[in-house]
């Protein structure tokens, strides 16, 4: 059995309405006030306060009379938004993630209902507090047999409402394919397939960004705190909706025709946070979500039976000869086709690239073969490996 979230779009009434806006405020309060609570304590006392604590401290603010509104909305969403403190507390002591931000109302917002805060009957979703179902427009049924342990409400910074709803559901593996392919990702042509294929780059926020310049030029005019200000924040949110819609229907489509044609599927890991701090290559590189793709290929392999390998970042997949496996010295990014020097075979950069990868993950399939270039004499000698530095944790 597999987890599988299933989200779908919902229009609510005006009662609805406000008491979402409101749980999703009150969810918003007691995230940011447990997260000041858990800072101040650090800074002052060099104290950890962890989620036992500060869901004590929410069962105490719901008894002042400042924060006695608390008691209105499901207490589900609060603790859930307790929890998820506690995990983004995790994540960056593991050094996976940024200290915690505090949360923003422009930024939309969302509520987790589990078990004990919603109702799914006849094919439709009560949540607490909320006598009538939710108006879902179903554009796919949930499979047969299977209902949610988890709905989450959300709300785009654009005004849209959506409701995700996570079932355990049985997958069935795709039939066996012989199909191998490497893949190269770039810029100019999103991915460069093994097979000689290129797959065209549609640079989603390029065709939007003469709209969103409009729309920013337009918000910014506007004055701070005014409803003609709103209303520009807005347009400016949907114009960004846009763009993220039609980068992910597509990456959805490609990642999936890929995991259904191919059994072994061969990826470079590339390290897309460190790239991304060249502001010559930052916007196209964000704009290819090449972290996302992956994300997906990985996924989705895992569910349909695919085997997907990730190569080490350090293999010189574009200076290697596919034919002879001579390496060259240098390969500047403006250099698209080249000859090699020992065998004089004509190389398409992109494509060359992509059969390397593809050899070089058969080859850790195969045999459980090394990519990695040699460690330097420092480390050999026994100097550790430098590490990362933690970010300070904002005052």
């Amino acid at each position: 059995m597999t987890l599988k979230a299933f989200s779908y779009r919902f229009y609510p009434t005006p009662e609805q309405e406000s008491l979402l806006r409101r749980t999703m405020g009150c969810a918003r309060l007691v995230y940011n006030r447990a997260l000041a609570v858990r800072t101040e304590a650090w800074y002052k006392d060099q104290k950890r306060v962890g989620y036992a604590e500060t869901s004590s401290m929410l069962t105490q603010w719901k008894k002042t009379e400042e924060l006695d509104f608390l008691s209105e909305v499901s207490c589900v969403p609060l603790q859930q938004g307790l929890r998820h403190l506690q995990t983004a507390y995790t994540n960056f002591f593991d050094g996976r993630a940024k200290y915690p931000n505090f949360k923003k109302k422009r930024n939309g917002g969302s509520a987790e209902f589990t078990k004990s805060a919603f109702k799914f009957k006849d094919g439709q979703v009560y949540l607490a507090k909320c006598a009538d179902p939710l108006p879902i427009r179903w554009s796919r049924m949930l499979p047969v047999g299977c209902r949610p342990s988890t709905i989450t409400v959300k709300l785009s910074p654009s005004g849209r409402w959506s409701v995700s709803l996570l079932v355990n559901v049985e997958i069935e593996a795709l039939p066996q394919s012989g199909s191998q392919v490497g893949i190269d990702l770039g810029i100019t042509s999103l991915l460069a397939l093994s097979t000689g294929e290129k797959i065209a780059n549609p640079k989603g926020f390029k065709a939007k960004y003469r709209k969103l310049r409009r729309a920013q030029k337009a918000l910014s005019r506007k004055q701070k705190g005014s409803n003609n200000r709103h209303k520009a924040r807005l347009k400016v949110a949907k114009v960004h909706q846009e763009i993220a819609d039609a980068r992910k229907d597509n990456l959805h489509k490609l990642t999936t025709r890929l995991v259904r044609e191919n059994q072994t599927i061969a990826v470079e890991n590339l390290a897309v946070k460190n790239m991304i701090k060249n502001p010559q290559l930052a916007l196209a590189i964000s704009d290819a979500s090449w972290g996302e793709l992956v994300r997906q290929l990985e996924y989705k392999c895992k569910w349909y039976g695919r085997t997907l390998i990730k190569i080490a970042r350090w293999f010189p997949s574009s200076k290697r000869c596919g034919n002879c496996g001579h390496i060259v010295d240098k390969m500047p990014l403006n250099i698209r086709e080249w000859d090699c020097p020992n065998c004089g075979t004509h190389h398409d950069r992109d494509i060359n690239a992509a059969k390397n990868i593809l050899a070089a993950g058969l080859a850790v399939l195969v045999c459980g073969a090394t990519v990695r270039p040699e460690q330097s004499k420092s480390v050999k000698a026994g100097a550790k490996p430098r590490k990362g530095q933690k970010q300070k944790p904002k005052s």
